[in-house]
């Protein structure tokens, strides 16, 4: 393994990750994007459309899609936000609701089981190297961002 490069390995780990929870959402007509969605809303009092695109790390264009197909499967509804009459918050209706819990207990089993398999030192190893890699990207610290 070490001889592959530290991306390679990111991206074919997060991506043999997000294959099993796409496979395991089809089989409830759900998608991991529509999970993790549900997930990132506040269950009572909802969150400001504006905030869930930072909050995911996503890109406005892909969360209006994944939230109007939300909203046509009946998942979630937009409502004015009282505060600020120019945002909207989006709240889940009960059957969203049903579906975050589902998508909550799939999380959390992963992170049960990869914790049963893996020590707690290691794991404090991996959330620090992450740490350190999303510091340095944050930072702009691995590509002089003023080169053409």
């Amino acid at each position: 393994m070490r001889d592959k490069t530290i991306d390679y390995v990111l991206r074919t780990t997060w991506l043999a990750v997000q294959k099993m929870y796409n496979e395991e959402a089809s089989k409830f007509d759900s998608t991991m994007a529509t999970g993790f969605t549900l997930l990132s809303i506040d269950p009572e009092s909802g969150t400001p459309s504006t905030a869930l695109g930072p909050k995911m790390g996503m890109e406005a264009t892909s969360l209006s899609r994944i939230l109007k197909t939300m909203e046509e499967s009946g998942l979630i509804e937009r409502k004015p936000n009282p505060k600020d009459g120019r945002s909207v918050l989006i709240h889940l209706t009960p059957f969203g609701r049903e579906k975050r819990d589902y998508s909550r207990e799939k999380v959390l089993t992963f992170n049960e089981t990869i914790r049963g398999q893996i020590s707690e030192e290691k794991i404090d190893h991996f959330y620090e190297v992450a740490e350190l890699i999303n510091g340095l990207i944050s930072k702009k610290s691995i590509y002089n961002q003023n080169e053409d």
